[in-house]
C-alpha cells in the first residue's frame, strides 16, 4: 500500500511542474485558492486580479512566507485565502433531465436555472446533468440526491467556486472542460472530501462508506478521520472509503473490448465482450450524448451478457464498464447504436416487455 501512495504523490508532483499546471489556476486547497505562479507574475498583480485590491499583495507575501516579491518562483504554488476573493451568485443551469426529477421537492425540468443551496434528487428513472457557468458539467445518475452547497464564480475571473453535498447516489463531473482551470470544486460526502484540480470523476456515497474514480486529472482526498492526511489520486486510480474513514487506493479495471452492437430483440441491443479479469459486475448506461453525461438509463449486470435499449428513435451511446470487488468502476467503452421507435403510453412512457424491452412501432 505504501509504495502506492508514493507513486500517486510522485505523479502529483509533476502535474504540479507540467506545463499545464504552470498555465492555468489550481484549485483549492482547504480555504485557499491555490495558482501556479507563472514567468511575469507579481504579487501586486495577482492580488489586484483575483482580489480586486492591489493593497493585497502584502497580505499574500505574508501568508505565503515570501522572502522577495520581485523573485516568485516559477511553479511554486501560491495560496490566495478565499475569504479575500469577491464573488457572485452562478446559478447552475439543468441541461438535460430524462424520467423523473425534483429540485426542492418542485419537478426540475431541462433549461431551469437553480439556486445556491438547492436539493436536486433524481428517482430511479431519473437522470440530470447540470452544466455551471464555467462549462464544468455534473452529471446525478438515478435515485441520487445531491445538496449544491455553494455556486459562485470569481468576480474578477471567470472561475466557479462550487462545493457539492452527495447525500446519497452518485455524481458524474466533468469539470473546466476548456482548459481554464479552476476556482474550486468540491464534492463531499459523510466520510471524505473530494477537491478538483481540473479533471473528470465519479464519486459514489452510501452507508458503507464512498468510492471516488479518476478518469482525467487528478483529485485530493481527504477523509472524515481527524488525522487523515489528503491522498492524490492520479488518472486510472480510485479509492474505496469506509465508513470510518479507512482509505484504500487501487488501479481501476480497464475498459472492455467491445465487439459491435447486435440487435436482440424488443428494440434492446448487446454486445459481446470477454470478461475482465478482476470484475464482479458490469455497469451498463445509455446516453444521448458521446461523452456519456446526458444518461437516459443506467443498469448492472452480473454478467458479459448484457442488455441496452433507447426508448427514442436516433443515435445513442452505450457505455459498459467493469466492477470490482470494492464497487469501484473501472474506465468506460463506448458503442454508438440507434434508439428504438417505441409505442408510448398516455403518459409519455414506453409500454415494457417483460424481458426488459419495449414494444416498438416495427413490431406492427
Amino acid at each position: 500500500m505504501i509504495w502506492r501512495f508514493i507513486r500517486l504523490l510522485a505523479t502529483w508532483n509533476a502535474l504540479a511542474i507540467s506545463p499545464l499546471a504552470l498555465a492555468q489556476p489550481a484549485g483549492a486547497l482547504g480555504d485557499d485558492f491555490v495558482y501556479h505562479i507563472r514567468s511575469g507574475d507579481t504579487l501586486i498583480d495577482l492580488a489586484n486580479l483575483y482580489t480586486r485590491n492591489s493593497a493585497n499583495w502584502t497580505i499574500l507575501q505574508r501568508h505565503n512566507a515570501v522572502g522577495d516579491p520581485q523573485r516568485l518562483v516559477i511553479g511554486s504554488e501560491l495560496r490566495i485565502p478565499f475569504a479575500l476573493i469577491p464573488e457572485i451568485p452562478a446559478p447552475t443551469t439543468a441541461m438535460h433531465v430524462s424520467g423523473q426529477a425534483q429540485v426542492d421537492g418542485v419537478p426540475l425540468r431541462a433549461g431551469m436555472s437553480i439556486n445556491e443551496g438547492a436539493t436536486v434528487t433524481t428517482a430511479s428513472d431519473g437522470f440530470v446533468t447540470l452544466q455551471l457557468s464555467d462549462g464544468t458539467k455534473i452529471t446525478l445518475p438515478r435515485g441520487s440526491a445531491t445538496q449544491l452547497e455553494r455556486l459562485r464564480q470569481f468576480e474578477g475571473a471567470a472561475l466557479t467556486d462550487s462545493i457539492l453535498h452527495v447525500e446519497q447516489g452518485e455524481v458524474d463531473s466533468h469539470v473546466a472542460p476548456s482548459g481554464q482551470g479552476v476556482g474550486r470544486f468540491e464534492i463531499r460526502t459523510p466520510v471524505a472530501v473530494m477537491g478538483v484540480r481540473g479533471t473528470r470523476f465519479r464519486v459514489q456515497t452510501a452507508n458503507q462508506g464512498a468510492r471516488s474514480e479518476v478518469l482525467e486529472g487528478s483529485v485530493r482526498v481527504k477523509t472524515s478521520s481527524a488525522s487523515s492526511q489528503p491522498v492524490a489520486l492520479s488518472s486510472g486510480y480510485g479509492a474505496a472509503i469506509g465508513a470510518n474513514g479507512a482509505l484504500n487506493v487501487q488501479p481501476l479495471l480497464p475498459a472492455p473490448q467491445l465487439g459491435p452492437a447486435q440487435r436482440a430483440g424488443s428494440g434492446q441491443w448487446t454486445s459481446p465482450f470477454s470478461p475482465v479479469p478482476g470484475a464482479v459486475a458490469y455497469l451498463v448506461q445509455v446516453s444521448r450524448d458521446p461523452e456519456g453525461l446526458e444518461l437516459t438509463s443506467s443498469k448492472q449486470f452480473d454478467s458479459v451478457d448484457i442488455r441496452f435499449a433507447a426508448r427514442r428513435p436516433g443515435t445513442h451511446y452505450v457505455a459498459v464498464r467493469a466492477v470490482d470487488a470494492a464497487g469501484l468502476g473501472g474506465r468506460d467503452a463506448y458503442l454508438a447504436f440507434e434508439g428504438a421507435n417505441a409505442l408510448m403510453s398516455a403518459s409519455d412512457l414506453p409500454i415494457m416487455l417483460s424481458d426488459g424491452g419495449v414494444v416498438t412501432l416495427t413490431d406492427y
